[in-house]
């Protein structure tokens, strides 16, 4: 059953919980182990000098973060791993439960068109604090921003059919944002995944994660925050052309809702084209095919929509152009919920 899998498991400057769990792993028939010695210091070596006739050890000459060490193992196995089935990655602070692994390895092989995610109940009392919140906020943001359903945002163990593993060595991230980019992109790629339920264990607190909440929740929300600044800085440009309009507009068209449409229309205009630049260089990094066309069809849509729910709102508040612009401001923070998950999933894909 287990033959063909290969076990990939990172390791920073581990203790002896590295020896259980690989230990662990072998008395589960695991036999293919692929250590990542991620710039270890020579205080901690003695792990590794121990697995050295059992596993396969690779070594970062410095700290790269966990990130580039699964893409490390990821290409190590896609080279010299002609046959195998998939990899499971595991943590190395004995936080996975052996019988857990097997239960990842047993669904990635009835399922090779998904990844396995083994998944932590967070809603139990041994959950830190720090771990429960970040787990609950990025939860949260993936299912409101992205669309995602996901359990365990932080889970470490996850089995990954061997053919999707060019597509993770292309996903960008170097530390823990990297697995977060990961379920972001695997969305976007169109690569299912399956949950499986698995112990929650927290060894002191989690006393040895390598994980820093602030810097490492900024790498995490990178790609929402750039996307933030984008659709503010288009929006101020939007809304300081549309306020500048409406105001002459009003004046012209005898209607005031052809104004109002006229504005909003040379507004988008002219932010809309901005606005698709700095997303598909800064923050998406697309290069699908198509994506102009898809993004104008968006942004029509869009912003009939706007320019619809404003002219409603000032015909119900009779507002003047101060006013409509704060009208329009409101309607626009709900569609950029809207819009982040549609470019993501439909304009900026690289999916085929």
């Amino acid at each position: 059953m287990t033959g063909n899998i290969t076990i990939v498991l990172p390791s920073l400057n581990p203790d002896e919980k590295l020896l259980s769990v690989v230990n662990g792993l072998l008395e589960k028939g695991f036999t293919d182990i692929i250590l990542v010695n991620d710039g270890s210091d020579e205080m901690h070596m003695a792990p590794f000098e121990a697995l050295k006739d059992t596993c396969t050890i690779l070594k970062h000459e410095y700290n790269k973060g966990k990130g580039r060490a699964l893409k490390t193992a990821f290409s190590y196995c896609i080279e010299n791993r002609p046959d195998c089935t998939g990899v499971i990655t595991v943590d190395g602070d004995n936080q996975h439960h052996p019988d857990d692994i097997v239960s990842c390895a047993e669904a990635m092989l009835s399922e090779q068109n998904a990844v396995i995610l083994g998944v932590r109940d967070f809603s139990l009392p041994e959950v830190p604090p720090k771990s429960r919140f970040g787990n609950n906020l990025t939860k949260t943001v993936f299912h409101i921003a992205c669309g995602i359903r996901i359990s365990d945002t932080q889970t470490g163990l996850r089995a990954i059919p061997a053919h999707f593993l060019k597509d993770m060595v292309e996903i960008e991230g170097e530390r823990f944002e990297y697995e977060t980019n990961m379920l972001l992109e695997m969305k976007s790629r169109g690569i299912r995944f399956l949950e499986v339920p698995i112990r929650t264990i927290y060894i002191e607190e989690n006393a040895s994660t390598h994980f820093h909440p602030i810097r490492d929740s900024l790498k995490i929300y990178r790609v929402i925050f750039k996307f933030m600044v984008s659709s503010g800085a288009s929006c101020l440009l939007d809304l300081g052309v549309f306020f500048v309009l409406v105001f002459f507009f009003s004046r012209w068209f005898s209607d005031e809702n052809i104004a109002i449409f006229a504005a909003t229309a040379a507004a988008r205009l002219v932010s809309s084209f901005f606005n698709y630049k700095v997303n598909q260089k800064l923050v998406f990094s697309s290069g699908a095919k198509g994506a102009i066309l898809r993004y104008y069809v968006l942004c029509v849509v869009q912003m009939c929509v706007s320019a619809g729910l404003v002219a409603l709102l000032s015909a119900c508040f009779a507002a003047g152009s101060f006013l409509k612009t704060v009208l329009k401001a409101i309607v626009d923070t709900v569609l950029f919920f809207i819009s982040f998950r549609i470019q993501k999933e439909w304009v900026f894909t690289n999916r085929q």
